[in-house]
């Protein structure tokens, strides 16, 4: 939905006034599976991802912890390392997040994700799985420090002695993954542009071969949409954000939780 309603020259057919209107849409006329179109190639970009992602966060946390705050929680280590961890998580994600975006386009010509993949590489290179890399840092470094200095606030007062609690993991996940996407959104329909090299677009403003770099996709974007064209699917977006990070949260406080009890239960 989010992808679909962030077009910036939409098909008669696929103009939307609403996410329930796009979603009610879409399953009427495309059938009941099109909206989890693309849904395997995230799953396999998702797992080494969020692996490396959440490992180094870890890790960075900690350790720049110690050196601006010792023994304490600081902010500003939560937001680099949250950071840091953006350029792992998206080294993997970003071949992944284009061919799940052209997947999901109205009328897309590509059927697999292998077809997709293979199409992409005959016509426009390896370089078209990372056209979008520099944009995706861009939105996803600020997104991260965001929501990891949300997330970690909200810790503070929903969860003082930091212990494993679920219904504060599920708040302030979903509240900092709603306040980092709404934030975010302009840099995210600047990406999913460089992502889908959106035809119907590109031919309006006489654009020949592939859009590259966010300078022009910023330009680009405002050209045909003005200042709401940055924000096109916001609404989508923070109804996406809200539960993946609710879900993603409370799933890693839970292993995190159980994982080290186990540890220290066979230690003791």
């Amino acid at each position: 939905l989010q992808t679909r309603m962030q077009s910036l020259q939409p098909d008669p057919k696929a103009q939307y006034r609403s996410v329930y209107e796009a979603l009610k849409k879409m399953v009427l006329t495309e059938g009941l599976w099109r909206p989890l179109r693309g849904i395997n190639v995230t799953m396999l970009g998702a797992g080494p991802a969020h692996a490396m992602y959440f490992a180094c966060y870890e890790k960075m946390k900690k350790s720049l912890s110690d050196i601006f705050q010792q023994g304490g929680n600081s902010h500003l280590a939560n937001g680099i390392a949250g950071s840091v961890a953006t350029l792992l998580h998206d080294a993997v994600m970003n071949p992944a997040e284009v061919v799940k975006q052209r997947l999901q386009m109205f009328n897309s010509p590509y059927t697999s994700v292998l077809g997709c993949v293979r199409a992409v590489q005959r016509t426009e290179g390896f370089g078209a799985f990372y056209r979008s890399y520099t944009t995706q840092l861009t939105m996803n470094v600020p997104f991260q420090a965001i929501h990891f200095i949300t997330y970690e606030l909200l810790q503070e007062h929903l969860n003082p002695h930091r212990e494993y609690n679920p219904r504060s993991h599920i708040v302030a996940g979903a509240v900092a993954g709603a306040v980092a996407a709404a934030a975010t959104t302009p840099l995210d329909v600047c990406k999913t542009l460089l992502n889908t090299q959106e035809n119907t677009a590109l031919s309006s403003l006489n654009i020949r071969g592939h859009l590259s770099g966010m300078a022009n996709a910023f330009s680009t974007v405002y050209q045909l949409g003005g200042l709401p064209g940055f924000f096109k699917g916001v609404q989508a977006r923070v109804i996406y954000q809200m539960p993946s990070t609710a879900i993603a949260w409370s799933v890693y406080e839970f292993f995190k939780y159980f994982l080290t009890k186990h540890t220290l239960e066979k230690r003791t």
